[in-house]
């Protein structure tokens, strides 16, 4: 049934332009509490460097602080990108939050470096390796989460026992096809990436095998929304998205512009090819635009999971965005 799929956040903890990395962290504490109590299903923050914009750097660290104001909402990684991380250190890392808070944490895992080249380095300072070892680092990193054996002569303390979901994130087929052969569920970027989503998708779950963890195919698709009263405020909030993704395509990556009026036809046509690329499937409106949007996605799709991101500058704004959208998906649910 269309509107009774489960919604869930993505958030990169934003800096906005005026603010600084710790009132970033603060909303996003304070964000994670009013999805917890909207019903959201999911509250996930993601592993970025060298960017000015996002304050998320450190997730399982930021993941600790949010979490402590919430009741039931699951939280986790969306993703930690683990060629950056022995797999042993992410093991303890994320054991340490399900001991914490157990049976709510979720590890979603990115072969991607989440930076530049130089920061990149700067914390494998040197790249051998990297993504190459992808399979065989998740693979090790989920023996972690296992019961430890007799005569085990490596445990990760917290960690081990607490089998700990993992899925697998990508913005291409090279992910499906290792959470297809590993039986996990699949997070897809199309909030920044929907070039090849629905091959993603589609190869996914024609190859999918079934693993202890997993059953059934189960595809997240990420989405950005931003929900306003009224179409024309939505579009307006929105340019700070825009801003921001145009700035970071173009090498000037930096906090999340404010909005700006009549943005869009300010664009020349470089800019706007880089819109239409990254964000086609952006969701932008009033409560009856956002339905619409949200079903028509969903039908398009087939996701079991929506996973919703939005960057606006003023954080009342956000909030009410989330607030917003989480009556309409509701209003989905109710005409299913």
């Amino acid at each position: 049934m269309t509107g009774m799929i489960p919604l869930s956040v993505l958030d990169l903890s934003p800096v906005p332009e005026g603010l600084e990395p710790g009132d970033a962290l603060r909303n996003s504490a304070d964000l994670a509490k009013l999805a917890d109590g909207l019903g959201y299903n999911r509250y996930w923050m993601a592993e970025h460097h060298n960017m000015p914009g996002i304050a998320s750097a450190a997730t399982a660290v930021a993941l600790a602080h949010v979490a402590q104001g919430t009741k039931r909402i699951r939280f986790g990684a969306g993703g930690v990108m683990l060629p950056n991380h022995s797999p042993y250190m992410v093991a303890e890392q994320f054991g340490t939050l399900a001991a914490l808070y157990p049976g709510r944490v979720d590890l979603g895992l990115g072969r991607a470096p989440g930076s530049d080249q130089t920061a990149a380095r700067a914390m494998r300072r040197n790249l051998a390796g990297g993504g190459d070892d992808f399979p065989q680092d998740v693979l090790e990193l989920m023996r972690y989460f296992q019961p430890s054996e007799p005569g085990q002569s490596l445990r990760a303390v917290p960690g081990e026992g607490s089998n700990i979901p993992v899925w697998i994130l990508g913005s291409s087929t090279y992910g499906a096809q290792l959470a297809a052969m590993l039986g996990l569920p699949y997070a897809f970027a199309s909030h920044f990436a929907p070039q090849m989503m629905m091959q993603a998708i589609q190869l996914y779950r024609a190859n999918f095998r079934p693993s202890a963890q997993q059953a059934t195919p189960h595809v997240m698709l990420g989405v950005s929304v931003v929900a306003a009263p009224t179409d024309a405020e939505a579009q307006y909030l929105f340019t700070s998205q825009q801003q921001s993704f145009i700035n970071l395509r173009t090498g000037r990556p930096g906090k999340l512009p404010k909005p700006v009026e009549g943005f869009a036809e300010r664009l020349d046509p470089r800019a706007r090819m880089v819109l239409a690329q990254t964000l086609s499937c952006a969701v932008v409106g009033g409560p009856a635009t956002v339905r619409e949007g949200l079903a028509a996605f969903i039908a398009e799709t087939g996701a079991d999971e929506l996973m919703v991101t939005g960057g606006i500058h003023d954080h009342a704004l956000r909030r009410r965005s989330y607030e917003l959208l989480a009556e309409a998906h509701q209003g989905l649910a109710q005409a299913a």
